[in-house]
């Protein structure tokens, strides 16, 4: 039996179960049993495996690639749980899709970013999990709580382990900067931005950098690695410009299309990246990949939410 008995539950989608059962393990309880399939024209079935009528509901799933299955599971079993008289259901969504999508950058654009906010109100979720959004005003797109965890603490854990002299946190363009200087003081190092461009989608210019990186160790700082055009053409110009090692950390490593070739050709030293969407593949392809696990943060928020007390702790 949990330790939170029946009035607390936690549900997967399929995107990440493993991310789900360390979060279980770390709570001391199991996930709910539930059966998520596809009918033959491949519709999203959901079938819900016990009661869940007055319960708290935690339903953990990463809206990363593939983004529309796995939001539109996540809504299906919202919809599930719903209508099987859940008191309260919480969305734990450790990477937001469209969160890039966040404003409308030219005429006749979508703000898909609202509209999965829209889409999860709907169907019935009360409150919103989750860590390091692309655009931290997405919280302002949702009419209930949203809780938005970080996970700079973990990343300067790991750096503090390594005991690295002279070294300086790299923003890898100007977006980045608040929160690169937010790592680099609570490593209390020095940081650099770079001066980037990015004439179209997916491709990206370094123009200058501005700060000490000659004969240091740096560590390029950022939210989300897509194609990974930003991050190794940053390293390239650090390497050029007399950096001793380079690495690259973020929060969520989508490393798509190209990313795995552009990763392994670069003078990155170490990728350092989270576990809110699944790396096991990732792992595989690339020897100096290092995975640090949000499940204690996710825990001990989810603890929090459960018992009503206050998680504004886990922000700092």
């Amino acid at each position: 039996m949990s330790a939170y008995g029946e009035e607390l539950k936690i549900f997967t989608g399929n995107c990440h179960k493993k991310l789900a059962r360390d979060i279980c393990q770390y709570l001391g309880t199991e996930l709910v049993s539930c059966e998520i399939g596809r009918f033959e024209d491949g519709e999203i079935s959901v079938k819900i495996e016990e009661t869940v009528r007055g319960a708290d509901v935690f339903v953990i799933q990463p809206t990363s690639p593939p983004v529309n299955e796995n939001i539109m599971e996540l809504l299906v079993m919202i919809d599930a749980l719903r209508r099987a008289s859940a008191r309260r259901i919480t969305a734990v969504i450790p990477y937001y899709g469209y969160a890039r999508q966040d404003r409308k950058a030219r005429g006749r654009e979508p703000i898909t970013a609202k509209l999965v906010a829209n889409l999860l109100y709907t169907a019935g979720v009360r409150r919103v999990l989750s860590i390091d959004m692309h655009a931290p005003q997405i919280q302002g797109f949702f009419d209930i709580p949203v809780d938005h965890l970080f996970s700079t603490n973990i990343v300067v854990d790991h750096f503090q382990n390594k005991n690295l002299d002279d070294m300086t946190a790299v923003a890898p363009d100007v977006g980045s900067v608040k929160k690169v200087r937010t790592f680099a003081e609570k490593l209390n190092i020095p940081m650099a931005i770079i001066d980037k461009r990015r004439p179209q989608p997916n491709v990206s210019r370094v123009m200058n950098v501005i700060g000490p990186v000659e004969d240091r160790n740096v560590v390029l700082y950022d939210d989300i690695i897509d194609t990974a055009g930003t991050i190794t053409n940053a390293a390239e110009v650090l390497d050029e410009m007399g950096a001793k090692n380079i690495y690259a950390s973020c929060t969520h490593a989508l490393f798509s299309g190209p990313a795995v070739d552009r990763l392994k050709d670069s003078p990155v030293e170490e990728i350092i990246t989270t576990n809110t969407i699944p790396q096991e593949e990732h792992a595989e392809v690339l020897d100096n990949l290092e995975i640090l696990s949000v499940a204690p943060l996710l825990g001990e928020a989810i603890d929090r939410i459960f018992k009503d007390v206050s998680v504004s702790v886990l922000f700092k």
